[in-house]
C-alpha cells in the first residue's frame, strides 16, 4: 500500500512504515492536482500537516484512500466528521509536538519581558552608533519569575506551558471548559518529581489577574480575544498565540499594543496565514514567528513515529 506524506513526514516515520511495507513519497502535491494524484497513483494513506487541506470533494473524488492523517493536534484542515461517515480513519498526533510548542510560548515570554523582540532589530542598524541609547531603552525588563501566568486551554498543550511556568516559580492560573482540574507533573533532571494540582478559572477571571497570558484552544468561530476582552486584562499584560490563527482579533491587538494596555505580544499563527497583515508584521512590539510551533527535530520524529504505528495498526491488524 501506499502512503502520500504531502507536507512532509520525519526519516523514522517514513523508516518505520517502509519497514511494514508500505512504499511512502514525500511528494509535494499542488492542492489542485491532489485528486488525479491520489488516484493515478492509487494512494491508500494521505497524511498533511496544515498546508494541505481534505475537504468533501477531495475525500469524495479518492476512493482508495482508508486514511487520513494529521501530523500534529488540531484537524480544521480536515473535513473529519465527514471522512469518517465515509469510512475513513482519520488519525492525528496531539501529544507528540506539546513540549516543542510550551518552550516557543516562553522563547517568546522571555524575548518579551527583554525586549528582545527589538533590540533584535535595532542592535543591527544602531549598535555601533547607538549603544548606550540602547541600552537605556532595553535597560528596565522584568522577570517572568513571581509573575502570574494564565493559560486558556488547559489541554495538553496548556499543561505543557504550565509545567515550565510552574518551574520557572510563576504562579499558573488555566480556564477550560472541559478541563475542570489537573495534576500538574513537574520533572527535574534527577527523576526527581512534583505533583501541583490545578483547578480552572473563568476566562474572565484569567483576564484579570494575569500578567502573561498564553492562548491555547482550537481554531473558533468568534475571536477568544477581542476588544472586550483586553479592556479586562491588566495594564501591561503579555498576551502569547502559538495556537490558531484568528482566535485573536488581531485589529484589537494592535490598538491595545499602540495605547500601552498591552505591553507586548508574540504571536506564532495569524488570522490571514500565510500572508500576515502588514501592520502586524510590522508592529514594534510584536515577537513573530511563522507557525513553527511543533517544527522542532524531536516533535518531528514522534510525529512521524506515531503516524507510523497508527497506520500500521489500522491496515496491518
Amino acid at each position: 500500500m501506499k502512503v502520500l506524506a504531502n507536507d512532509g513526514v520525519s526519516q523514522s516515520g517514513i523508516d518505520a512504515l517502509e519497514k511494514a511495507g508500505f512504499e511512502v513519497s514525500t511528494t509535494t502535491v499542488a492542492q489542485e492536482q491532489l485528486e488525479n494524484y491520489i488516484n493515478e497513483n492509487q494512494i491508500s494513506v494521505l497524511l498533511v500537516r496544515s498546508a494541505t487541506t481534505v475537504r468533501q470533494d477531495l475525500i469524495d473524488a479518492c476512493p482508495n484512500l482508508k486514511i487520513i492523517g494529521r501530523g500534529g493536534v488540531g484537524m480544521d484542515n480536515i473535513d473529519v466528521e465527514y471522512a469518517r461517515k465515509k469510512g475513513l480513519d482519520v488519525i492525528n498526533t496531539p501529544a507528540a509536538s506539546s513540549s516543542s510548542v510550551a518552550e516557543l510560548v516562553f522563547a517568546h515570554l522571555y524575548g518579551g519581558v527583554r525586549y528582545l523582540y527589538d533590540s533584535n532589530r535595532n542592535m543591527p542598524l544602531d549598535g555601533d552608533t547607538k549603544f548606550k541609547a540602547l541600552k537605556k531603552n532595553y535597560a528596565k525588563g522584568s522577570e517572568l519569575r513571581g509573575k502570574t501566568l494564565g493559560i486558556i486551554g488547559f489541554g495538553r498543550i496548556g499543561q505543557e506551558v504550565a509545567k515550565i511556568g510552574l518551574g520557572v516559580g510563576m504562579k499558573v492560573i488555566a480556564s477550560d471548559l472541559y478541563v475542570p482540574k489537573a495534576t500538574i507533573k513537574v520533572d527535574f533532571f534527577d527523576g526527581q518529581f512534583i505533583n501541583i494540582d490545578i483547578e480552572t478559572e473563568s476566562i474572565e477571571s484569567i483576564l484579570k489577574q494575569s500578567d502573561f497570558i498564553s492562548l491555547h484552544v482550537p481554531a473558533q468561530k468568534d475571536y477568544v480575544i477581542g476588544k472586550d476582552q483586553i479592556n479586562k486584562m491588566k495594564d501591561g499584560v503579555g498576551l502569547i498565540n502559538a495556537a490558531r490563527g484568528g482566535v485573536i482579533d488581531e485589529a484589537a491587538l494592535i490598538n491595545a499594543l499602540e495605547s500601552g494596555k498591552i505591553a507586548f505580544a508574540g504571536l506564532d499563527t495569524f488570522e490571514n496565514e500565510p500572508t500576515p497583515a502588514i501592520q502586524v508584521l510590522m508592529n514594534g512590539r510584536l515577537s513573530l514567528t511563522p507557525h513553527i510551533g511543533a517544527a522542532t527535530n524531536e516533535a518531528q520524529d514522534r510525529i512521524g513515529t506515531e503516524l507510523a504505528a497508527q497506520i500500521i495498526g489500522i491496515l496491518k491488524s
